[in-house]
Formats: C-alpha cells, structure tokens, sequence
C-alpha cells in the first residue's frame, strides 16, 4: 500500500481552515501547524489573502493573529462575521481583538 502523498501547502491551508468550527478561531501559526508547515503562519497569510471567488466557501474571517488582533485591512468585516458567528471582538480605535477564554477558545 502506498503512503498518501501530502496536499500541496494551499490545498491543506484551506482544509484547516474550512475546518474551523463556527464561532471559534485559529492562529495564523495554529493553522500552519496543523497544515504540516510550522512557522509558515505568513504563507497562510498569503494564501487567505488571494483567495479566488471561494471566500465564502473557506471562512478567512475565523483566522486571527496570535495576539488576537485582527488584520487591518480586512479587520471590520472579519469582526461584523465574527460577531455573527458569537465571537465577542473588542474594537478600541481602529484596533479589534478577539476575547479569548482561558481554554483558548473564543468568546
């Protein structure tokens, strides 16, 4: 029996994070890690940022920074799909982060 050859890294970017459960959120790092590249949380960066057409098919808005800051430029229409979701998002200013229990996951 063959071993499974491993998905390209984009194809197992967008299978982690369309495996996100609604109203929770991952790292850029967290999802990564679970896409088998460690320290390649900038590449999933990247390859949210050119999303084709899918973007409602791959839920980009439930990826958040490591801090729990949202990315400026896409940052109040992740916090309105959050929010939607039950995510509590703080805005203070022109910075929104995400409220994260102790168990890690979001509020």
């Amino acid at each position: 029996m063959a071993a499974k050859k491993p998905l390209p890294f984009s194809d197992s970017v967008m299978k982690q994070v369309r495996s996100i459960p609604r109203g929770e959120v991952r790292s850029y790092a967290q999802v990564a890690i679970y896409a088998g590249r460690p320290g390649a949380a900038r590449g999933v960066g990247r390859e949210l940022k050119h999303l084709p057409g899918q973007a409602t098919q791959v839920p980009w808005w439930r990826v958040i920074r490591s801090d729990g800051t949202l990315a400026p430029p896409v940052a109040h229409e992740q916090a309105k799909r959050l929010r939607a979701e039950g995510v509590t998002v703080d805005e203070r200013g022109q910075v929104f982060r995400v409220v994260v229990k102790k168990d890690g996951k979001a509020l």
